[in-house]
Formats: structure tokens, sequence, C-alpha cells
């Protein structure tokens, strides 16, 4: 596959790191018993970082990228996004943050099988109520930044899993956000299309894109800059990948 040489990405400059975690917990009420499934965890991440935060089932990692995603809110501790107080923040509120500021991708793609390429990545911009010839504008653009300028009108069915996960890529770039925030994003591809995507992941670090993956492979893991391991609740290291 053919992809556009990486452009140089000129963001503004930030203040702090762009994900700051501050002595975070967050406790479930099961019934009578509470589990905690976060134990004061402090992370930071800065502009242009590409991290993976590994762990087995059952560590937190899920909780820890719910509470990143905005998707959860946590139970004690602080959570500063791109200069953002989310701790506290309502329903309304969150949502704008989640379409303004993370660009997710997802092990299943999640893409609207009905519509073509650039229609599932303008759904966001849909969304945060961009007009229509600018929508479309910036969904064309990020999907050729991923490669797929000429599989614009191809809708889902007739794209591989891994030109899939580059269109749900797209889909994640389009609004510009502070953190593009992955989840698993091979778990549904075959060797090849994991690497595919995965070099597209590292062209984006090397554009200056911050990028948070989430994942329990250690192979995928060790593609980032820094790896972050979780552990009963529990950030347990750190290390720079080699």
């Amino acid at each position: 596959m053919t992809t556009r040489e990486p452009e140089t990405l000129v963001l503004p400059a930030a203040e702090g790191p762009v994900v700051s975690l501050d002595d975070v917990t967050k406790t479930y009420q099961t019934g009578a018993v509470a589990v905690q499934a976060l134990r004061g965890v402090t992370l930071d991440v800065f502009r242009g970082e590409y991290v993976a935060i590994m762990g087995p089932s059952g560590s937190g990692r899920s909780t820890l990228m719910n509470i990143l995603g905005c998707l959860d809110v946590l139970t004690t501790g602080r959570y500063l996004l791109n200069g953002h107080d989310v701790a506290n923040l309502g329903e309304n509120d969150l949502a704008d943050i989640r379409n303004k500021e993370i660009g997710f991708v997802f092990q299943q793609f999640n893409l609207l099988p009905a519509l073509s390429a650039w229609r599932n990545v303008e759904l966001p911009l849909f969304y945060g109520g961009v007009a229509p010839a600018e929508r479309r504008q910036r969904a064309v653009d990020a999907l050729e930044r991923v490669g797929l300028g000429s599989r614009i009108h191809h809708r889902p069915g007739e794209l591989s899993g891994g030109q899939q996960q580059r269109v749900a890529v797209a889909r994640a770039l389009a609004s510009e956000p502070a953190m593009i925030l992955a989840d698993e994003p091979t778990g549904n591809l075959d060797s090849a299309s994991t690497d595919d995507v995965l070099s597209l992941f590292a062209e984006l670090h090397e554009t200056g894109r911050t990028v948070v993956l989430i994942t329990h492979e250690h192979e995928v893991g060790a593609r980032a800059q820094r790896m972050v391991h979780v552990r009963d609740g529990r950030i347990t290291d750190a290390e720079v990948a080699a």
C-alpha cells in the first residue's frame, strides 16, 4: 500500500502534559462489595509522546482507558486533559471533551456499513457542528493522510480489515484532537494488517501526534516510545521501548 509522506504537524504550545493523572482512584460498588479498580494512579503523557499502557485482564488497564477517554469518571484524584480538569464535569461537558479532545480507535472498527469511508470519517465533525463543505474536505484530507485517498467512496464491506482500521484512524484524526486513544486497535487484525496499522501509528507519532495505546500484547506495546505497566490497579513500572 502506498501512503503519503508524513506531514509535519504544527500544534499549539502546551503549558503542561496532554494527560495528567494525579493519585487517581476508581471504585465500583457491586451490592455491598466495593471493588477498587484503580489505586492511586499518577501518570503524565506529554505532547507528541507515543505511550503504550499494558497489563493483563483484571489489571485495571480497561478502567484506566475509560478514565483517559472520559468514558467513566474517577472516584478520587485529579485528571487534566489538555489543560481541562475533567474530574467533576457533567455528562454534556464530558461528551464535548470526548468529541473535541480525543480521537478514539477501538478494536471493533465501529464503522457504519451503509456509509462510504469519507462519510464515516466526517461523523465526529457532523456532531461537532462543522459546516458540510469543511466536513468533507477534512474527511478526505484525513483519509489521504492514512493512505486511503483512492478509497474515499468505498464502504467498509469493500475494504480489508487493515483498511477499515485506517478509516477508523482517519476518523480519529479528522477533529484534530489533543490525543489519539487506541484501545486494542490490532485485536481483530491478522499479522500483516497489525504491522500496517502499527506502522501508521509510528508515522503519526513522527509527525507530532500524541498517541496512547492500550494493549495486553507486549509485541504491540513494544512498538511505542514508552511502555507503562499496570497491575492490580497500580502502575508498577514504565520503560522506554527498544
